[in-house]
């Protein structure tokens, strides 16, 4: 009796946040609704100790052997089917359960930054053992798109659904090789549509473009010598990294405003009294579309050339990966953000509002922040146009295939900037759990949804072709070439 008088209490409870037409239309479908969501509270422990688990390794990309493997155990155990070492990279993997269609896909990442190490504190504070951290949260991320698929699978049995439900395990995002290096080799040809999430500081769904991006390695190959007893009889190769640079910083003021090139020098040289005999840079070049890109690109080699010969050294490029802009969806944006308002934003405590604030506050310092709320407690409405992100995804590449959607959850500070140490203390703390677990609903709802609708699926379709009209994929990798083994 009991056991009946508490299931009540929460149907009602989970149908009060429900808009009164979707509860009223589809009453089968929120019956999986339900479900979707009571089970993902239920292995929310679990959950959150693989988040913590992958957390603790932060793996830079191609190196998350770890990471990886452990999402895949959660995979194999709840009967997925997994193939690892998929397209040439030892930690890329695809999960699926199910046979036939639709077949839906969810992205999972799991890669870490370098020189991001942190604890989960308020305030600056490596930790020890390590050097790298989780900066853009993807260990939440991976996590909780396994989640999703678990919900998913969940329902699918219960209920009877059909389809394939399918987990991209994509290794190096940060460097935007995983997903490229998969679709070149055709994993995702039989996909109908494809979910993702990222963690962010709001919560929002994924209507928005990215930049494309080409990620190039110029080594410069010189001859040593004494710099001072016999300068003359060296020829240096950093002369030809720094003369490069130098071009690649002119050039900066011909191009378009929203365009971007950077770069890191990898290898200056051993010490300074010998000539380099090699040395190299490592470049991205990025722009809002992918010709601007290819042109901006031309120019660098052009330029990367011309040091070569003014330091009468040889030049060898290496194309690491080739990255496009995303394809934005709207039917899948307006899904996700219907399931999103459904979930609702994260339910942040006082600690989380505590460590919040303080995380802020070296933001304040040192760059003037100006947001008043430490955390996102509320939903992002639909933008009236898609919203320009101003980084790159290699989730790009996957949306000029395939009808391609997602969302962001808060889980980090307002106003912390990407890539940073307040990033790696949130997404490590219950904000970052919080998060995760609202992200994980809002995909596996959508999934769901998807493969119960053909009207649905033909709508996100239909929107695709639309965009695509006048597009043609091409990409500057050499046809052939395997993904790096390695990126550093």
């Amino acid at each position: 009796m009991r056991r009946w008088i508490f299931a009540t209490l929460s149907a009602a409870l989970f149908f009060s946040i429900l808009p009164i037409d979707n509860a009223a239309d589809q009453p089968a479908g929120a019956s999986i609704d339900e479900d979707v969501v009571k089970h993902l509270d239920s292995i929310q422990k679990e959950l959150v100790e693989c988040n913590q688990d992958i957390w603790t390794y932060a793996e830079v990309g191609l190196e998350e052997h770890r990471s990886a493997a452990r999402l895949v155990s959660i995979l194999k155990k709840a009967g997925f089917r997994v193939k690892e070492g998929v397209a040439g990279m030892p930690t890329a993997f695809v999960a699926e359960y199910g046979e036939g269609s639709p077949v839906i896909g969810i992205l999972a990442e799991y890669d870490a930054l370098p020189e991001l190490s942190q604890e989960i504190a308020g305030t600056r504070k490596p930790a020890k053992g390590r050097t790298t951290g989780h900066g853009c949260g993807h260990c939440a991320l991976g996590t909780g798109a396994v989640g999703a698929a678990l919900a998913v699978k969940h329902v699918y049995d219960k209920h009877k659904l059909k389809g394939t439900i399918r987990v991209y395990g994509t290794p190096a995002e940060e460097t935007l090789i995983g997903k490229v290096y998969m679709l070149l080799a055709g994993l995702f040809r039989d996909l109908d549509i494809c979910l993702h999430w990222h963690p962010g500081s709001k919560n929002r769904t994924y209507f928005s473009t990215s930049k494309a991006c080409v990620s190039a390695k110029f080594t410069f190959h010189g001859i040593a010598a004494h710099a001072s007893g016999s300068p003359d009889k060296g020829k240096s190769a950093l002369d030809g990294v720094e003369l490069m640079n130098i071009g690649a910083n002119y050039m900066r003021e011909h191009i378009k405003e929203t365009s971007r090139v950077h770069y890191v020098i990898t290898n200056g040289g051993g010490q300074p009294n010998v000539v380099p005999a090699t040395s190299q840079v490592w470049y991205y070049v990025r722009a809002n579309d992918h010709t601007d890109v290819e042109k901006h690109f031309d120019w660098l080699k052009d330029i990367a050339d011309g040091a070569a010969k003014m330091s009468r050294t040889k030049m060898t490029m290496t194309i690491d990966t080739d990255c496009h802009e995303l394809i934005p969806n709207e039917p899948i944006s307006k899904l996700v953000l219907k399931h999103l308002k459904k979930v609702g934003a994260p339910k942040f405590d006082d600690a989380d509002r505590a460590l919040a604030t303080q995380l802020q506050t070296a933001i304040r310092a040192d760059f003037g922040l100006k947001e008043t709320n430490p955390l996102a407690d509320t939903v992002d409405e639909f933008p009236k146009t898609p919203y320009s992100d101003a980084g790159s995804t290699d989730v790009g590449d996957i949306s000029w295939y395939v009808p391609t959607g997602g969302l962001s959850a808060a889980c980090f500070a307002a106003g912390s900037p990407g890539h940073s140490w307040q990033n790696v203390a949130a997404v490590g703390s219950p904000i970052g759990h919080k998060g995760m677990m609202v992200a994980a609903k809002v995909l596996a709802l959508t999934a769901t949804e998807y493969l119960q609708s053909p009207t649905a699926l033909n709508s996100a379709k239909a929107d695709f072709d639309q965009r695509m009209k006048g597009r043609t994929y091409s990409t500057i990798i050499p046809k052939g070439q395997a993904a790096p083994k390695s990126i550093r």
